[in-house]
């Protein structure tokens, strides 16, 4: 039924379960297994010149972060004998970056997490799997 599936990934535990389920999906159907994990661009800041930390050294840790949680969920989908093929991508908005990177991989499901943040944390900090379920039109399978 399926035949790619991605799992993005933030390397949180909560995110671990995600990935545990999309490797025996994959499994199960025979689909190919895509995973990507999203970098924070720099935070550039008009105001002030002074940045306290480089820019190539931000971007060089943000891209050292997310290539190891590629890496770590191609080792989890290569234990159990799974191809896996990961990506990075810097992104302002991770659910834009998870939306986009579905339809360019011709994805047909996506499992991902959700930290299950309910009330006034969900409305300041927003969810990224609600905003992936808003904006896709395939499915999306939530891990909690």
């Amino acid at each position: 039924m399926f035949k790619r599936i991605l799992v993005p990934t933030d390397g949180s535990d909560i995110t671990t379960h995600a990935v545990d389920m999309a490797i025996q999906l994959a499994k199960l159907h025979g689909a190919q297994l895509l995973t990507l994990s999203v970098m924070d661009p720099f935070p550039y800041s008009a105001v002030s010149e002074i940045q306290p930390v480089p820019p190539q050294e931000f971007i060089d840790a943000q891209q050292r972060l997310a290539s190891k949680r590629v890496e770590d969920v191609c080792a989890a989908a290569a234990a159990e004998g799974l191809a896996c093929q990961g990506h990075t991508v810097e992104a302002v908005h991770a659910w834009e970056a998870i939306v986009d990177h579905a339809k360019d991989q011709s994805v047909d499901l996506i499992v991902m997490a959700s930290h299950g943040r309910k009330g006034f944390a969900a409305l300041l900090m927003g969810s990224e799997a609600q905003k992936v379920l808003t904006h896709v039109d395939l499915p999306v399978l939530i891990v909690k």
